[in-house]
């Protein structure tokens, strides 16, 4: 009977434990949104902001590069900006989650 008794409490400490780190997590995923990493292209021609939630926040263009005879070097401009930026704030989400699991992998928890 002992047994039972202290596999009821292990699994009670389990499910606390899951509980502050699902708290931890909204935490985490708060900060986040407040979070932001800039990228460029073109040599800062075209630079962007991403948040910890993957939002594109801002956008910025050197009118030098507006030009209708160019206008497909402008898009690639933006996308390679814009593709930067979602890999930093991948970096900066894998980062700020390490810290709430200690290095341990979590499948789903990281992007």
């Amino acid at each position: 009977m002992a047994n039972e008794s202290g596999g009821i409490g292990n699994m009670g400490n389990l499910f606390k434990q899951a509980q502050e780190m699902q708290a931890k997590l909204a935490q985490i995923q708060e900060g986040l949104a407040k979070k932001s990493v800039e990228a460029s292209s073109g040599g800062g021609m075209v630079q962007v902001k991403v948040n910890g939630q993957f939002a594109l926040s801002s956008i910025k263009i050197d009118p030098s590069v507006i030009n209708s005879q160019e206008v497909e070097m402008l898009e690639d401009l933006i996308q390679a900006a814009i593709n930067e930026g979602m890999r930093r704030a991948r970096e900066m989400v894998s980062e700020e989650m390490t810290k709430l699991t200690g290095g341990i992998k979590v499948p789903g928890l990281m992007p």
